[in-house]
């Protein structure tokens, strides 16, 4: 029994980074009191950032698309002829045309997307959660269809000839793309169900050339990006255990979020520690599946959309996708042979050191890349996660497919990245920026076998400068 209370009690001091804890025979002082409630508050905040990410990078993304004049479902944003570094997007690629906007089922209603034939279109709802997949990967399988997406609680009659979904959230973020380029693209129809006999024209808005930002906060304005969210969509539309960590912080359903002092200084200093750790399991992830091999490394862990693994949510893959990347579909987890894309990323150089502007690295690229259709090496900022601004390109990328880039004689590639291209090899380099990290995604579009079973292989990024 001794042991037992031993082990059951509290000492009257205990040790912690927030202070020494005092307790009288198990009891808080009032001291002690204050200190617990400020640690509290500060561990919630950390677990709201990092478990909140993907709302937040939509309500980012939604004031983004405002400023760039996307304000309406009727409006769609292209990046035309592609995208470039010109404005702020969580690591796009530069090789295909994509078009994007909000639906807003409060206003709208049932509202109707009619995708382009040889699409590849997705649905995420407001907390960036899987909604549908419509085009190749959908139930139209890449003939076009008509797609039906109704509001929470909806129960009025649901007409036949769509495809229908249920979304938790009034917010729903879309995004297009089709194998036919921007005259594809511009086949697509949103409009309310209400108008279905006769829509209204959509208006396509290019935003190749628009600077401006669609990636969140990392200080304390992080936490009113998650507020508007919170405040804008039912309560139900988020599971009670998130709920709860953003209620015991001030952000709930109907409820103003106006932290004082005390509270506002305790999240001011949660989210940069927040968004150092976010940026930890983003560029350094421990979890053994996020290995690709040697430096490189896999986004998308657990090869499941929800981040589940034997029924557990894995909670750092979950903000390791969501920090760096934007979009969620089962498609981007269980790529295919033949079809879908595969992806690789790196920070480290062959001797493990982070990537310098400064510097000039090399990348050997095997003969015969496994891509059915194309490759590509796009370079991004460590900072925004952002394609890489520099002054030479809007396109800080290398590409199978533009005509450009030059193959060694035996079918292999060398690419080159650095401030100033090696002479002669301007068509394989991409410039960085002295002073600033930067790094490389690899996709490979229609990954073919030796991809996945490892018989080809992207060598290191070795420095040669």
């Amino acid at each position: 029994m001794a042991e037992a209370v031993a082990s059951v009690s509290t000492p009257d001091t205990v040790a912690s980074p927030f202070g020494e804890l005092h307790f009288f025979d198990g009891v808080p002082l009032p001291e002690t009191v204050e200190t617990a409630y400020d640690a509290l508050d500060l561990i919630r905040a950390i677990d709201v950032f990092l478990n909140a990410v993907p709302g937040a990078s939509l309500v980012a993304f939604r004031a983004g698309l405002r400023v760039a004049g996307v304000t309406s479902p009727r409006q769609i944003g292209i990046t035309e002829p592609r995208a470039t570094s010109k404005a702020l997007f969580l690591t796009p690629n530069t090789e295909t045309t994509y078009g994007v906007t909000m639906l807003d089922l409060k206003a709208w209603g049932p509202t109707v997307i009619e995708a382009p034939p040889q699409s590849l279109c997705v649905v995420d709802d407001f907390w960036f959660r899987y909604v549908a997949d419509m085009g190749i990967a959908g139930p139209d399988q890449g003939a076009g269809g008509k797609y039906l997406f109704l509001p929470p609680g909806y129960e009025g009659d649901v007409p036949d000839g769509y495809f229908v979904y249920h979304t938790p959230t009034y917010t729903n973020f879309v995004v297009l793309r089709a194998l036919g380029g921007v005259p594809a693209m511009k086949q697509t129809r949103i409009y309310p169900l209400a108008d279905a006999a006769n829509p209204a024209d959509n208006e396509f808005i290019n935003l190749a050339e628009t600077p401006f930002n669609t990636v969140h906060a990392n200080d304390f304005s992080f936490f009113e990006e998650v507020a508007e969210l919170v405040q804008e969509e039912p309560a139900s539309a988020l599971d009670p255990e998130r709920a709860g960590q953003l209620a015991a912080i001030g952000i709930a359903s109907g409820q103003p979020f106006a932290p004082d002092a005390r509270l506002r200084g305790i999240l001011e200093q949660a989210a940069p520690i927040a968004a150092g750790l976010a940026r930890t399991v983003s560029y350094a992830p421990r979890d053994p599946e996020a290995v690709l091999y040697g430096s490189w490394r896999n986004a998308f862990v657990g090869g499941d959309y929800e981040f589940l693994r034997d029924g557990a949510r894995l909670l750092d893959a979950r903000t390791q996708f969501h920090y760096i990347a934007t979009v969620i579909t089962p498609a981007m987890a269980h790529a295919q042979v033949g079809a879908g894309s595969a992806y690789a990323y790196t920070v480290h150089d062959s001797a493990g050191n982070l990537f310098d502007g400064s510097r000039t690295y090399r990348l050997h690229v095997e003969a015969n890349p496994p891509a059915k259709n194309f490759w590509a090496v796009d370079v991004y900022d460590t900072q925004t996660r952002s394609l890489l601004v520099v002054p030479s390109t809007p396109y800080p990328a290398l590409a199978s497919n533009d005509g450009k880039m030059q193959a060694n004689e035996d079918g292999s590639f060398d690419l080159y990245f650095g401030p100033s291209a090696p002479a002669g090899k301007e068509s394989n380099w991409v410039e960085t920026v002295p002073g600033k990290s930067w790094f490389p995604i690899l996709r490979i579009y229609g990954p073919l076998e030796p991809w996945f079973e490892q018989t080809w292989r992207l060598n290191e990024v070795e420095p040669i400068d």
